[in-house]
């Protein structure tokens, strides 16, 4: 259809009637006259989607230069749209609905700043619409998208998904906010009562229980039946990660022009704290064996508790070279399974490194290989004499391995990855998490998460005697804030510990036993997993793994 400008008039008309009741209309004579009757407009349109005429008529006018203006801006739109026949029908039907409603003319940029960007003309975008218009245009990393769509189909689309989006408030927003808050606090009564209930179903004590109890016990069981099961509930960490979403989507409407303000970016929210690493002392074990209760969700072995664990791995897993690797040098989960052979450097005249240039990481459930998150991420981590062993030791298996299956006829695929299956192909991220918690709890370790691993080798920074910066290095962080933030505390605990025991090493007359100067046998720590060992001990277990050079300087 081509764009010619279509036909439109203004026109004076008036409510006289002639001898037989008839309105004159405009053929009133007295009509010339400049206060007689009313102004109007008349404007052709594009047809319908069916083809049909259509045709906007707007009176009332008291002055006929403000009916020009009108038709003027009118023809402005409709010459917006072009040859587009798709554009020409979307301006008709906004024009039409407008017509209809007798509604205010939009401004004519505005109309050209929705035309541009496929967006409603009427300004009826919702809030979901434009959630799944933002998401599809997105070209962040697949797991970034996977966290944006988790968030937009569990909490976003529900519940503020049907409001416009140019009418979109802070109270709207808040009230999401306040009713996710609340639906936590309820999941969190409602799993607490499970719990009480399972343990009234159960039976505890030795032998088959008697009549009279097996009666009881399945009337408890039938109402553990008819309860809801256990459901996760939102902390404000997750809260604050689902106002980062929202708050990214409507900048990018601010940017497109859509809207003027960022409704996301007023919500008050309750404080974010990031989990504070705190060490796995005998004490906090004791009370963990005692209640089950974890003191953070960041929690820290003892450089003898990964002792504990890596010994323990060695001798029960074929993934003991990837969590030897992930606990000394601060890998990441993904990093550690997309570590390439080609990028590990062992044998050169520099120092022995790895240099993070891919990782795995899930998306959904399939594993992708990408490259890390951060600039900072993608960095060369230096490796100390007893990590190069390890890995050594370990390609040589790795290469047995696939001799072993070759000779057999079994199928061997050759990932380059220096952690695989034993067909050589990747490991998925969850086989890794799912094995450490085998070996942990093998071990009778206190509960830590893999991810934790790498939090422990913040901590072996300060136990080798190094600072916070150190430790941002040694993670690849981005920033010491992000460092300092998430492990000042746990450099204080070690601070604590170490200045109790470089006190205790100065020989002191009184701490001696009279007859062969030896430190009475009450002052000596036990021995075991979560108890803190003697300095030497200490020493010993840390410079296994120290991050030092071929001269021993800190990498």
């Amino acid at each position: 259809m081509p764009s010619a400008r279509r036909a439109g008039s203004v026109y004076r008309r008036c409510e006289c009637r002639d001898g037989d009741g008839k309105l004159l209309s405009a053929k009133c004579p007295r009509l010339k006259k400049k206060n007689h009757g009313s102004v109007g407009l008349r404007q052709e349109l594009p047809p319908d989607a069916e083809g049909k005429r259509r045709t906007f008529r707007r009176t009332g006018y008291t002055e006929v230069n403000k009916a020009q203006g009108d038709l003027s801006r009118l023809q402005a739109i409709l010459e917006l749209a072009g040859d587009d026949e798709a554009d020409q029908l979307r301006v008709g039907d906004l024009l039409a609905d407008i017509n209809r409603r007798r509604a205010d003319i939009p401004q004519v940029d505005e109309v050209k700043r929705r035309l541009g960007v496929g967006v409603p003309l009427d300004g009826a975008t919702t809030v979901g619409e434009w959630l799944d218009r933002w998401m599809a245009g997105k070209k962040t990393r697949a797991t970034t998208n996977a966290g944006y769509s988790s968030h937009i189909k569990v909490h976003l689309r529900p519940r503020i998904g049907h409001y416009r989006l140019d009418r979109l408030n802070v109270g709207h927003v808040q009230a999401m906010f306040d009713a996710i808050a609340d639906e936590s606090d309820t999941i969190r009564a409602e799993n607490a009562a499970r719990r009480e209930q399972e343990a009234r179903a159960k039976w505890t004590r030795p032998g088959r229980p008697p009549t009279a109890e097996r009666e009881r016990l399945a009337a408890e069981r039938a109402k553990l039946a008819q309860m809801k099961p256990y459901r996760k509930a939102n902390g404000p960490a997750t809260r604050h990660a689902i106002r980062r979403t929202l708050r990214t989507a409507l900048n990018s409407a601010i940017a497109q022009q859509l809207i003027t303000f960022n409704a996301a970016a007023h919500v008050e929210l309750g404080p974010n704290a990031r989990p504070k690493g705190l060490l796995w002392t005998a004490e906090r074990v004791a009370r963990w064996r005692l209640t089950g209760e974890k003191p953070s969700p960041v929690m820290v072995w003892t450089p003898e508790q990964l002792g504990h664990f890596l010994d323990t791995a060695e001798s029960n897993s074929r993934l003991y070279p990837c969590y030897h690797v992930i606990a000394h040098h601060g890998l990441r989960r993904g990093e550690g399974v997309g570590a390439d052979w080609d990028n590990a450097h062992l044998d050169g005249p520099g120092p022995a490194r790895i240099d993070v240039l891919t990782e795995i990481v899930v998306d959904g459930w399939e594993p992708v290989e990408t490259v890390p998150k951060t600039d900072s991420s993608m960095s060369s981590v230096m490796l100390d004499r007893g990590t190069v062993e390890v890995l050594r030791a370990h390609r040589v298996r790795q290469l047995a391995e696939r001799d072993d299956r070759l000779s057999r006829g079994l199928p061997w695929t050759d990932t380059g990855k220096m952690f695989t299956r034993p067909d050589g192909t990747w490991l998925h991220p969850d086989e890794v998490s799912r094995e450490f918690l085998r070996i942990v709890d093998l071990a009778g370790l206190p509960p830590i998460n893999l991810r934790d691993l790498r939090h422990g080798a913040a901590g072996l920074v300060k136990a080798g005697g190094g600072d916070i910066h150190d430790a941002k290095v040694k993670l690849r962080h981005s920033t010491i804030v992000l460092t300092a933030d998430t492990y000042m505390s746990l450099f204080e605990e070690y601070e604590d510990e170490l200045t109790e025991r470089a006190a205790a090493a100065v020989p002191r007359a009184a701490r001696r036993d009279a007859g062969n100067g030896e430190a009475p046998a009450a002052d000596v720590p036990q021995q075991g997993p979560g108890v803190p060992q003697p300095a030497d001990t200490f020493v010993d277990v840390y410079t296994v793994g120290a991050c030092t050079d071929t001269d021993g300087a800190e990498a």
